[in-house]
């Protein structure tokens, strides 16, 4: 019999040893079990989030409840744009300028790369392939080389080439041309619809390069300084994009998101302040350019036969002096010499005469005269013109000749 102490006191509160270890094993096994047997099961389901496969809602963009889901719409675009862009590449091309390079004591000249760019097979027909480039690519050139997509080289002939629109056409032999570009409409365009332009950037080692935007602008106007005297000479329509659009990329394809051209690439603002502006010529007015270089192999246009110059070139103070224009004037054209037996001169036009409206349009500077000129009219046209001599307002009827 042991010695029982009557002081002692059992406490109710006072846990057997060893009781909580049974509750921690339950607890572990039955993890086990949800981790080995029931996950896989809600994963097959397709319950998780983030847990699309191809095929189910991810390739409509739309789940089970109808809601939209903003990750397939991307899956959606960029699916479209490499099969557009697998579409049209075969049809963008490398341009190279090659120039004669040699000097008194060679006995042989050697054609050797000035320069290269990009272009577009626009047509394929009788077996000839047509490529659209632009005209400061293949300027100056002896002979210019097309390279396909596969690097195939291949001697083109230039068909003919425009300043003004800065547009030219080659023509080749098509027996290793798959394909030639749809073209689109520049007419349809809408602001921030996408952009995707094709060329080769920075050289051929760059080729088939594709970059992707927006359309940023339509119908914007550009100055170009064709004699780099500092004065804008024209001023070109064209199409405002944000895809990346650099020097190579000239004469490239600038398509929609169904792989229809709708602008030949030409220029780029290069500044190291600019990014993301970059230029294409609209489709729609480079076409019947582009045919008429096809089948005249030069662009005809209308002209009156004078040498001018912007009032803007004079200072102020020589426009009432010199020119004795009334104050009213603002702007206009003044004559430097006149072509003899040419329309200006048949019109009567003589020197520092300043012409200020053609047809009851006003004539701001040389600009304005060619923009009306070129757009408007046509070889035979007969024009009204508004000018001033010795400060007295005169008009005359000119009936336009061929450049």
């Amino acid at each position: 019999m042991g010695y029982y102490d009557q002081n002692y006191r059992p406490n109710p509160h006072r846990k057997k040893s060893g009781g909580w270890l049974v509750p921690v094993l339950l607890g572990i096994i039955i993890g086990i079990l949800l981790v080995v047997v029931v996950m896989p099961s809600i994963q097959d389901s397709g319950l998780l989030p983030g847990n699309e496969t191809a095929g189910d809602s991810s390739s409509s963009g739309v789940k089970q409840d109808g809601d939209s889901v903003n990750s397939t719409v991307n899956v959606d675009v960029n699916t479209q744009i490499t099969d557009v862009v697998e579409k049209v590449s075969l049809a963008v091309v490398g341009v190279v300028n090659l120039q004669r390079q040699g000097d008194f004591w060679q006995q042989q000249q050697e054609d050797q790369e000035a320069g290269t760019g990009s272009g577009v097979i626009y047509k394929k027909k009788d077996g000839t392939a047509f490529v659209v480039t632009n005209h400061h690519v293949i300027e100056g050139a002896d002979t210019v080389e097309v390279v396909l997509a596969d690097e195939t080289s291949i001697k083109a002939e230039i068909v003919g080439s425009d300043l003004f629109s800065d547009l030219a056409v080659l023509r080749m032999d098509g027996a290793e041309v798959d394909q030639a570009i749809e073209v689109g409409s520049s007419g349809d365009v809408k602001v921030g619809e996408p952009a995707i332009a094709i060329g080769n950037p920075l050289g051929l080692m760059f080729s088939g390069s594709v970059t992707q935007g927006v359309i940023s602008g339509k119908e914007r106007t550009i100055p170009q300084d064709f004699n780099q005297d500092g004065r804008a000479d024209w001023q070109a329509e064209v199409i405002q994009t944000d895809a990346a659009i650099n020097p190579g990329n000239s004469g490239g394809a600038l398509i929609n998101i169904d792989g229809q051209l709708i602008g030949i690439n030409s220029m780029k603002i290069n500044q190291t302040a600019v990014e993301g502006i970059g230029f294409a010529i609209p489709v729609d007015s480079a076409m019947p350019i582009i045919n008429e270089l096809e089948t005249q192999g030069e662009v005809t246009r209308p002209y009156i036969g004078v040498e001018i110059y912007s009032l803007d070139e004079v200072p102020q103070s020589e426009w009432r002096n010199s020119l004795n224009l009334p104050k009213e004037i603002e702007g206009g054209v003044y004559v430097w010499s006149v072509e003899p037996l040419s329309p200006a001169d048949k019109a009567g036009l003589k020197r520092l005469d300043v012409i200020t409206e053609l047809d009851g349009k006003p004539v701001m500077n040389m600009i304005d005269l060619r923009k009306i000129l070129y757009q408007e009219k046509k070889i035979g046209d007969e024009v009204k013109i508004t000018y001033y001599r010795d400060g007295e307002k005169k008009e005359t009827t000119l009936k336009l000749g061929e450049q």
